[in-house]
């Protein structure tokens, strides 16, 4: 099933689910991740990309736990700082040296070129476009598209290498950091269910970029230092197709 549209729509299942899980969370969703439906769900489509089921874990007692535990590693802790800042623009080395507006332009540009924009409802920050959620939901997009071609037989390149670039210098180091700073200081309120997904979710990004290298070749950061006089090339270029 490795390059088969049922294994790019595992792909887009597991990270659909994942911005869910890193929305702010509602009682709805919580309601799923205690019933076990969340688990079921992922665990389906974790089983259908990787060959391996997804492990069950035990749920926060609560709401108001499940919430907390939340707020303190994403958004508020001790001092009024997250623990693990979800927005990527709040990470000094994914910056990589760009202004806050240049780097945002940058991220919004990939949302521009497939036709889509970040939620402008009610949910505040989790409507940003360097939100995790949201990034994880424009990996969604892209898998969909992706099995599309291949369900039409059709050349699904361009969208395999929006994927490679997207997690190589935005979604990938993000997870990196959300999850290296939850090991380095785990939160105790955290819902288990989350606490897991962080550290998989970011592993298996790792995995999606080596696969995505070796079929589409590998990622040119438009950052790196050049070594010829030639034009600088933008990370707002149209690079797939």
């Amino acid at each position: 099933m490795g390059d088969s549209p049922a294994r790019a729509r595992a792909k887009e299942r597991i990270w659909r689910l994942a911005a869910l899980a890193f929305g702010h969370p509602s009682r709805e969703f919580f309601d799923a991740v205690a019933s076990g439906r969340f688990h079921e769900a992922f665990s389906d489509a974790w089983g259908d990309a990787t060959g391996s089921p997804w492990p069950r874990m035990p749920a926060s007692p609560d709401f108001a736990s499940f919430e907390a535990g939340y707020i303190t590693a994403f958004l508020h802790a001790r001092g009024g700082k997250p623990v693990a800042a979800l927005l990527a623009g709040d990470h000094d080395h994914i910056l990589a040296g760009l202004a806050r507006p240049m780097f945002m332009l940058n991220v919004a540009a990939f949302y521009k070129h497939f036709g889509l924009k970040a939620a402008t409802g009610d949910e505040g920050r989790n409507d940003e476009p360097d939100h995790l959620a949201s990034m994880l939901e424009l990996m969604a997009v892209l898998c969909h598209l992706e099995a599309t071609a291949l369900a039409r037989g059709k050349d699904a390149s361009a969208y395999r290498r929006a994927q490679r670039d997207f997690l190589c210098r935005y979604l990938g180091p993000t997870l990196e950091a959300v999850a290296g700073l939850l090991r380095r200081t785990p939160v105790e309120l955290l819902d288990p269910s989350i606490a897991l997904l962080v550290q998989d979710i970011s592993a298996w990004a790792e995995v999606q970029i080596n696969e995505l290298e070796v079929r589409v070749g590998p990622f040119n950061d438009p950052n790196a230092p050049k070594t010829s006089s030639g034009p600088v090339q933008t990370a707002a270029q149209n690079l797939w197709g």
